[in-house]
């Protein structure tokens, strides 16, 4: 599917995004194995969070769906049955690893896969964790999906991670619900929490420090009543189209500001960006507010280390960002980036050139020049949602008519968006 983006004028008015795709995983897998029913509302409509309550489904959970609002039946800790075929995880990445950790702790094989592009997305990170607590899983050569998890009864480990990874720590530490006694993930890095917060509001028994989280099992959760925030992954590709407007003032409601995401924020304003934020609330343990965007004369800066971790997803389309800056933008420690949806790196890279855009790669990362002018082209998303996104955005503020082909990949989280980019943009 192709979609045409003509440059905007003035990007304003209201809006607000569908339920955050982290937590609405998180909320999916853990109401399945508490006790009693919960109910949901905005949760993410994007297709990777509904593969996740597919898998449950399979798994014998009774899942009702009306629009934003799910409620799911949770059968307890030992509820789950063996599935009659292979679970499908889509393009999930987070259903496949968060879900892992689970499936490693039930009596009964389990085969799980997903579609081309997660069959290329390594899991010997997951493997090795869930092997020492005493699980057996099989891959196609050692580490990509589908794999064949033979789960039992499982043992407390304390584990540090490789490299800083909120699925890889999540998956560990929902596997830990099953273990007899504590089981502590330890981080390089600090990494996105929601899944402590979420283990403790349905009612696990949780211990966090710096870089450090521990959970003590066997645990029982119960069922909860519970909102997810907007997704403030999706607001970034809304807030850098109004920072690079020549006339924008844009409100964004009900957004989640967890602090080990809200680097985003404080980045963009670090390097002056006009965002302010209005009516901090708190629902479920996470921070929920309104952000307020305007058009802003942008420096440029580097994104390295624990800030590169922090915003790997915001990445490409911070690079959109970067063209348009006075200084550009350098981003280092993203090797990640080259195992994502797709190379991000290659494919930000290659958008960039089509479009007359200067950039200069690294094995880690990248640099673009600014104060350049984006040019309108046909580009592809090669099946990745979030260069589908980022690209268009930077049509808005091309000079003629840009082209996204493969537009649906956006679907994966966020199936509104290109409404709400025309919401925004007239």
């Amino acid at each position: 599917m192709q979609k045409r983006i003509s440059p905007a004028g003035a990007i304003g008015g209201a809006i607000r995004l569908p339920g955050d795709k982290s937590i609405s995983h998180r909320y999916g897998i853990l109401a399945s194995i508490a006790e009693g029913t919960s109910k949901i509302h905005n949760y993410s409509s994007g297709a990777d969070c509904h593969s996740t309550l597919g898998c449950m489904r399979a798994l014998g959970i009774d899942i009702e769906v009306d629009g934003k609002e799910v409620v799911i039946h949770g059968k307890g800790p030992s509820g789950l049955k063996a599935p009659a075929s292979q679970l499908d995880a889509g393009n999930s990445g987070s259903t496949i690893r968060m879900l892992s950790g689970i499936l490693a702790a039930q009596p009964f094989v389990t085969r799980i896969a997903g579609d081309e592009s997660l069959s290329r997305r390594p899991m010997a990170r997951i493997m090795k964790p869930l092997a020492e607590m005493g699980a057996k899983i099989t891959a196609k050569d050692d580490k990509f999906p589908p794999l064949e998890i033979h789960g039992g009864v499982l043992q407390p480990i304390d584990y540090s991670t490789p490299v800083a990874s909120a699925q890889v720590k999540s998956c560990v530490l929902f596997a830990g619900l099953y273990a007899n006694g504590k089981t502590t993930v330890r981080e390089p890095l600090r990494t996105r929490d929601h899944s402590e917060i979420a283990l403790r509001e349905f009612g696990a028994d949780i211990e966090a420090g710096p870089r450090v989280v521990s959970i003590n099992g066997p645990a029982t959760l119960q069922g909860r009543e519970l909102t997810v925030p907007g997704d403030l992954s999706s607001a970034a590709f809304f807030l850098v189209a109004a920072l690079m407007s020549k006339d924008a003032d844009l409100t964004i409601s009900g957004v989640g500001l967890n602090p080990t995401r809200s680097e985003l924020i404080d980045f963009l304003c670090g390097i002056g960006g006009d965002i302010k934020i209005l009516d901090v609330q708190s629902s479920g343990g996470e921070l929920i507010g309104d952000l307020r965007v305007r058009s802003s004369r942008i420096r440029g800066g580097v994104i390295e280390k624990a800030l590169t971790a922090a915003m790997i997803d915001e990445i490409p389309v911070l690079a959109v960002l970067g063209a348009a800056s006075e200084n550009g933008l350098t981003v280092r420690d993203a090797s990640e980036l080259r195992i994502k949806e797709t190379d991000r790196i290659a494919t930000v890279a290659e958008n960039m050139k089509r479009m007359g855009v200067e950039i200069e790669v690294f094995d880690d990362g990248f640099h673009v020049p600014g104060r350049q002018q984006f040019q309108g082209a046909e580009v592809h998303s090669y099946g990745d949602h979030r260069i589908a996104m980022a690209f268009a955005v930077a049509g808005l503020s091309a000079v003629g008519e840009t082209v996204v082909e493969e537009a649906e990949a956006a679907s994966v989280s966020f199936p509104e968006f290109y409404d709400t980019l025309r919401t925004i943009a007239g």
